[in-house]
């Protein structure tokens, strides 16, 4: 194991009179420390950092749970670079596992809970994790990927003690608060996270340690406006990109108070934390703005303290960015970010915020929109958004020709395709791949319809994106039956039913439509592009 020797470590620093920021890099850099010994440093010791379902914690108990955490790895024997899996609902022990595993220089990979056993048996797989830190409500989905792991050595259960297993708990009461980091460089690997990409399968994403400290200093700053004094709260969970941000990285870079919700953000579990806790910073997604809009229990505007929200994950339809302003005052900042970037890279600005847009690229980030042939295209024309920027991953773990076609030296591929006007704000035009977000999660088409197909009654499928009454995603399927006189209400709603019992909720068709044939190409491609078109 490498030695630790906390006087190598240093801390960067940031300059904010210049537009982009400067920010000073150390080499020797490890972002949990940095991210936890600068609150001590100014003295918010006895100042709460997080409010879960549970309770509430200092940054002084949040820092002795994430020492806690980083020596009981060390002492089941888990050394620097050796991975865990985080499958983990947002309580204070995400983050104090999360930087404690990345203080000791092991690499944590956070895991969306919401994921299938199927999901969770391949990246175990993949990933090779020494040890993984679940859940114990979650232990059932994640029964079999444990028994079929050849590289699992520990099972951690955090909550409920399960017979045979550890307790994160339990590991953390018996380890000392006091934890010597590890002497990281700002290059080295730091923590994985999974991306989807065209075929659908799981991309593990590599992140270094200088990336959280990128995007706090070029995005939460600058365009958030974040401050110790604000209270925040995301919807988006922890274990995505968009939430790792939110509700880790930027709260702490500056000693803010975070908010943590365990459960679903439905309009009303939602609606309980904003009258509750008072965020001034709200981080969302469309489908939810929308349901909170359109709920007989939206709250007024003087029950909330919404400074300013933010939106991302799926492009937001300008008439819920309008409503809500009318409504609460305050105004929805749309941005786009991606697994890759590791957070926004294009936004809206408080007092220069236009609905319908993107908005603008963000200070330290270029983006450029070209053709096929790698041109840039011309203002107002449809162009593949490409972005150069610090907190770029490093590839994919274990998929060169994906990362070879992903990150192309300084610039990275997002997948959409985007047009810019003579104002410079940035309008959403599609994925350039078949791909659909759905609720801010991307979706292959490809795989609803192979379980579609696997369903007795069904002979082809093809799934296509379309609109809601809100403009948001979601997947139409279009079905060819085996016996056309099947063909039936109850059918649909079986079929629903079927994708639902196979795959992670969100990934169903809202809409099935049954159809005599496919519209294929002379190789018996599906044409979805003409699908698209008939919705």
């Amino acid at each position: 194991m490498l030695k630790s020797d906390t006087t190598k470590l240093k801390s960067y620093s940031s300059d904010h009179s210049t537009s982009p920021p400067i920010i000073h890099m150390p080499r020797a850099f490890n972002a949990a420390h940095d991210l936890l010994e600068r609150n001590i440093l100014a003295g918010r010791s006895k100042k709460i950092a997080y409010i879960d379902d549970a309770g509430r914690y200092t940054y002084e108990e949040l820092i002795a749970r994430a020492n806690q955490s980083g020596n009981a790895f060390l002492k089941l024997g888990l050394n620097i670079e050796d991975r865990i899996m985080i499958v983990h609902s947002d309580t204070v022990d995400f983050p104090a596992v999360f930087l404690g595993a990345i203080k000791v220089g092991v690499v944590p990979i956070a895991v969306n809970t919401l994921l299938t056993p199927d999901d969770y048996e391949f990246m175990l797989e993949d990933s090779r994790a020494k040890a993984l830190i679940v859940t114990s409500s979650l232990m059932e989905k994640l029964d079999r990927a444990i028994s079929k792991s050849k590289y699992l050595q520990h099972i951690i259960v955090s909550g409920d003690e399960l017979s045979g297993y550890h307790n994160l708990q339990r590991l953390q009461s018996l380890a000392s608060d006091e934890c010597d980091p590890a002497v990281t460089s700002c290059d080295d690997s730091c923590f994985w996270l999974y991306s989807s990409g065209s075929t659908g399968a799981p991309k593990g994403t590599i992140h270094v340690h200088s990336s959280l400290a990128h995007t706090a200093e070029l995005y939460a700053k600058p365009v958030l406006g974040i401050k110790e004094t604000d209270v925040v709260f995301s919807a988006a969970k922890l274990f995505f990109a968009y939430g790792l941000g939110n509700g880790l990285t930027f709260p702490l870079s500056v000693g803010a108070t975070t908010v943590l919700m365990a459960e679903r953000p439905t309009p009303d579990s939602v609606f309980k934390r904003l009258k509750e806790h008072q965020p001034t910073i709200f981080y969302g997604v469309p489908t939810l703005f929308g349901a909170m809009l359109a709920s007989d229990h939206l709250p007024n505007r003087s029950e909330v303290s919404i400074r300013v929200a933010t939106s991302a994950g799926e492009a937001l339809p300008a008439e819920i960015g309008k409503r809500w302003t009318s409504h609460f005052g305050s105004e929805i900042l749309d941005g786009i970010g991606s697994t890759e970037m590791l957070h926004i890279f294009l936004s809206n600005r408080p007092g220069d915020c236009q609905y319908g847009s993107t908005g603008k690229p963000v200070p330290g980030y270029e983006i450029r929109l070209v053709d096929e042939n790698g041109q840039d295209v011309p203002t107002g024309e449809l162009g593949e958004l490409q972005i150069k920027g610090p907190s770029a991953a490093n590839l994919y773990w274990n998929q060169r020709q994906k990362s070879r076609e992903t990150f192309c030296g300084e610039w990275t591929r997002a997948g959409d395709k985007y047009s810019v006007d003579a104002q410079g704000f940035y309008t959403y035009g599609g994925r350039s791949d078949d791909m659909l977000k759905v609720s801010g999660l991307y979706v292959s088409p490809f795989e609803v319809e192979g379980v579609l197909v696997s369903h007795a009654a069904v002979l082809e499928a093809a799934v296509v994106g379309d609109e809601d009454e809100d403009k948001l995603i979601k997947p139409r399927a279009y079905v060819v039956l085996v016996d056309s006189s099947q063909a039936s209400s109850e059918l649909v709603e079986d079929l629903k039913e079927y994708v639902k019992s196979k795959l992670a909720p969100f990934k169903y068709p809202r809409w099935i439509e049954f159809v005599d044939e496919l519209p294929k190409t002379a190789t018996g491609k599906i044409q979805r592009f003409k699908l698209r078109q008939r919705t």
